[in-house]
């Protein structure tokens, strides 16, 4: 049964607390800006443009988008880092090569704007090659500086847009027990922040994916952003310890700051069994120790928690279902893996979205996503092939490898499951142009209809299981999108594309 909702999951309860995840689906390495009473944060866009999508929140749980910080990445984007100075904005960004780009190294750029609505600089390069995850600060000699994976450090000139010195290295991270089943140990994410005299380092080990009991987030503090660092004496602050929790491999965190004083810790996690929805946000409140350091409150997340703050009519998210009446790139829909004039393949001008087709498949397609944080949910979309030699379709996209979904072309539909081609054929379709196609995703049970120039609903004969759909099984760090796509020499026409959430 369909429960109506068209957006993202709600944590916020209605009665004072919360229950995670805060963003559902796939927005992971979040990275947030506590701007006065307005919170502000964005998350790795990895292979998908526009990119880095800026959200804001008045209770760090309920969010809104912005809009897009990078509407043309230069590379596939990494973990970045959200910061302002003064009175203006900066990110932080890793770019790293891809087939699309013309980077041969993990690259640190950075963006700046004044508003952090946009739109902002064109990405400059600081010159910093093979690192990846930066994080600012302001020194306690009012120097800027940026931390890199590793740990290692560089300062910045004063407007923060150059280097202004060497590289050099800062911090070993902390060395957790030999026998913890891991990932790997990468030591990365630095995220830092004064509290009081110290200045408070926050990284990641343990890896992002892999066993449920390797990432973890661990705390270091400093009278100095030169160090020497002090780890925690009670390390990890934040970690799965058991795969029998509903949350895995919980790392890559920032600590924050709330509106009346009290801190929390805001950091990824896998969902257990849902891995195929990516690494998902999660919140939970942090303490104090007499002695200064932060203590996670949160236990393994099964529980309600405590809302941050109460804001009135707080809104969240926004409805996944689209007329194309108005763009909304990079806010609802993302292409994957694009090429920098991507979105010249697009044009809303008319009646629906008319999308030039790419590539002869689907996983050549950069196809259109949009994320999908339920356990079970309905996406429906009409197509109309406008010329011979096009192809069309819905899909629900892991990465160009793995996906499963229809395809309408001249021959009629072709099934795909596991990124190939099916050997079964589904009766009819042959020189059809106007379909409309319907997948549903419940617990990963996958099960499609379709229908030709208006007729009835015909359900597929096959169902599909895609519970292997995630990076453990292809080493990708991404999630399962519903997707649209346009192949081959000619152009498709979408209307009314719709997304139901159903009942768990």
């Amino acid at each position: 049964m369909s429960t109506g909702f068209e957006g993202q999951r709600r944590a916020d309860l209605g009665d004072g607390t919360f229950r995670n995840p805060v963003l559902a689906g796939d927005y992971p390495d979040p990275t947030v800006l506590k701007d006065g009473e307005d919170y502000y944060l964005t998350y790795s866009s990895f292979d998908n443009a526009p990119g880095l999508v800026i959200w804001h929140s008045r209770d760090l749980v309920n969010w809104t988008p912005v809009g897009p910080a990078v509407p043309n990445p230069v590379g596939c984007v990494f973990a970045s880092d959200l910061a302002k100075v003064a009175d203006r904005y900066y990110l932080y960004i890793p770019f790293m090569p891809a087939p699309w780009s013309t980077l041969d190294a993990p690259s640190i750029f950075v963006t700046w704007t004044d508003d952090i609505r946009g739109p902002w600089a064109e990405p400059v390069d600081l010159g910093i090659r093979g690192y990846i995850d930066p994080g600012h600060v302001v020194g306690e000699d009012g120097r800027r500086y940026l931390f890199l994976n590793g740990v290692d450090r560089v300062r910045l000139s004063e407007d923060g847009l150059a280097t202004d010195g060497p590289i050099e290295h800062a911090y070993d991270g902390w060395p957790y027990p030999d026998d913890w089943v891991v990932e790997a140990y990468s030591l990365e994410g630095p995220k830092l922040f004064r509290r009081g005299d110290w200045f408070y380092l926050v990284s990641a080990v343990g890896g992002t994916a892999g066993p449920a009991t390797g990432h973890m987030i661990t705390v270091a503090r400093s009278r100095s952003v030169l160090g020497p660092w002090q780890n925690d004496p009670n390390s990890p602050l934040i970690r799965c310890t058991d795969p029998a929790q509903q949350w895995w491999s919980r790392g890559h965190g920032t600590l924050v700051e709330g509106t009346d004083g009290r801190w929390w810790a805001l950091y990824h996690g896998y969902e257990r069994g849902y891995q195929s929805l990516g690494r998902q946000q999660l919140l939970e409140p942090i303490e104090w120790t007499p002695d200064g350091w932060p203590r996670a409150l949160g236990g393994d997340l099964s529980s309600p928690l405590p809302m941050p703050a109460t804001v009135a009519d707080a809104s969240h998210g926004l409805p996944l279902s689209d007329d194309f009446a108005t763009p909304s790139w990079g806010v609802r829909w993302s292409f994957d893996h694009p090429l920098v004039d991507e979105l010249d393949r697009a044009d809303l001008a008319g009646d629906g979205l008319v999308l030039r087709g790419k590539g002869g498949s689907p996983g050549e397609s950069s196809p259109l996503c949009v994320h999908a944080g339920d356990h079970a949910y309905l996406v429906e979309v009409d197509l109309e092939r406008l010329d011979a030699d096009s192809a069309g379709g819905l899909l629900l996209f892991f990465n160009p490898r793995l996906f499963v979904g229809l395809k309408l072309d001249e021959t009629g539909l072709t099934t795909y499951s596991g990124g190939v081609p099916t050997w079964g054929r589904e009766p009819g379709g042959d020189g059809v142009s106007n379909a409309s196609i319907r997948i549903e995703s419940r617990h990963h049970i996958v099960t499609m209809w379709y229908c030709f120039d208006g007729g009835d609903w015909v359900q597929h004969s096959t169902r599909f299981e895609i519970s292997g759909y995630h990076a453990n099984t292809m080493s990708d760090l991404q999630s399962v999108r519903p997707a649209i796509f346009a192949s081959g020499q000619g152009s498709v026409r979408f209307r009314n594309f719709r997304y139901q959430a159903l009942e768990d």
